[in-house]
């Protein structure tokens, strides 16, 4: 009997190439991307199945060393370390984008030394201004243009709504999938969400949209658990991307909402189907996806700063988060030289200590020899909240 549920996000988890592998038997095209900013609705719509490429922490890196320097983000030197090491060989192409410099610097490199047949870089703008999305939606259609080529199909109109509204409801029911933390206990772990997004990142969307369907079920029939009152924590960073990085913030207490991109941030809001496709992908991918590296000002031309008004305009959105899942306290966690997450700390732990909710700042280095001091620092943390 085939797999279901968690059962199945966690076999997806332990065999992502074999399924990709899978994919690529039944004559399909598997496309990895390394950032939740490409948008999946174009592959989907010209029948092309994405795949997310990660890091992995318990590989060394060796010949990514030949390349790029030891001072540079830990998961882009894994990924392309991964890369070189002929791991991502099944892959008809790869899709980076510019979310950040090392990524950008990475791709250059990584189209360079590999001979993938398709690899495409989507230059991408850091403000939220009109001409902004403008721009991307204009890098947006050149890469419709390459996976055409690569296809050997033509976007459509009915294809690419089609598309847009499976993503629309595969957010939703990620949305659906973090209410089931806001009990408490909660009904799903940050464990258990950990392996599940990463399933869902790697399947096309309708299988994807089946397993969280799964999932939520199987979560909604358990029973809850009388247990002892757990710290309820959020997760804010830049991306988790490994169960056991959970689990050891799980250890003595509940990880109820993920606010990083292998949780919540890239299921946030909706793409609009009104007016011209690539438009509205462009402007939600800039606006609702709530990373680091995009420029949100408090208004458009300030003539007199206001810190706390500015603070608001960028994390505002976490109030509710705050409030509703009654969290007690926040893990800021990042991967050692993670610059565009890491100039953003100072701020958001202000934002947090603004609505009365302590926080503490985690850095690591990407390998398993960091969670032993990571698990140390959550407990100090939990003893100073109670």
């Amino acid at each position: 009997m085939a797999a279901k549920g968690l059962s199945r996000a966690k076999e997806v988890c332990s065999q992502r190439p074999a399924v990709a592998k899978g994919a690529t038997a039944r004559g399909k095209k598997v496309i990895g991307y390394p950032c939740v900013y490409v948008p999946l609705e174009l592959l989907a719509a010209l029948d092309i199945v994405p795949y997310r490429l990660y890091g992995e922490m318990r590989e060394p890196v060796t010949e990514a060393d030949r390349v790029l320097p030891a001072s540079f983000c830990p998961i882009m030197r894994s990924c392309l370390d991964c890369a070189l090491k002929g791991r991502h060989d099944f892959l008809d192409g790869v899709i980076t984008i510019h979310s950040s410099d090392p990524q950008e610097k990475t791709a250059r490199i990584w189209q360079s030394y590999t001979t993938l047949p398709y690899f495409h870089f989507v230059d991408m703008p850091g403000t939220t201004r009109p001409e902004a999305v403008d721009y991307f939606a204009s890098q947006l259609k050149g890469l419709v243009t390459t996976l055409e080529s690569l296809s050997g199909k033509k976007l459509s109109a009915d294809n690419i709504t089609k598309a847009i509204n499976a993503y629309n409801h595969q957010r939703s029911l990620v949305q659906s999938l973090f209410e089931l933390t806001r009990p408490s206990p909660p009904l799903l772990t940050g464990t258990e969400i950990v392996q599940v997004i990463k399933a869902v990142m790697s399947l096309p969307v309708d299988e994807g949209n089946q397993l969280l369907t799964e999932v939520i079920e199987e979560a909604k029939a358990r029973k809850q658990k009388s247990e002892a009152q757990r710290a309820r924590l959020l997760l804010w960073g830049s991306t988790t991307d490994d169960a056991e990085v959970m689990a050891v913030l799980e250890s003595n207490a509940n990880v109820v909402f993920l606010e990083d991109c292998g949780g919540y941030r890239p299921y946030r809001g909706k793409v609009s189907t009104a007016g011209d496709a690539l438009t509205a992908l462009a402007r939600h991918y800039l606006t609702e996806i709530t990373c680091a590296r995009t420029f949100i000002q408090n208004v458009a031309a300030p003539t007199k700063k206001d810190y706390h008004k500015d603070l608001h305009a960028r994390y505002g959105y976490l109030k509710s988060v705050i409030t509703d899942w009654k969290v007690d306290g926040v893990v800021l966690l990042l991967v050692r030289y993670c610059d565009p997450f890491a100039f953003e700390v100072p701020a958001v732990k202000d934002y947090f200590a603004s609505l009365g909710v302590p926080a503490t700042y985690i850095e690591y280095d990407y390998t398993e020899g960091s969670l032993a001091p990571m698990r140390t620092r959550v407990e100090a943390f939990l003893e100073t909240i109670g």
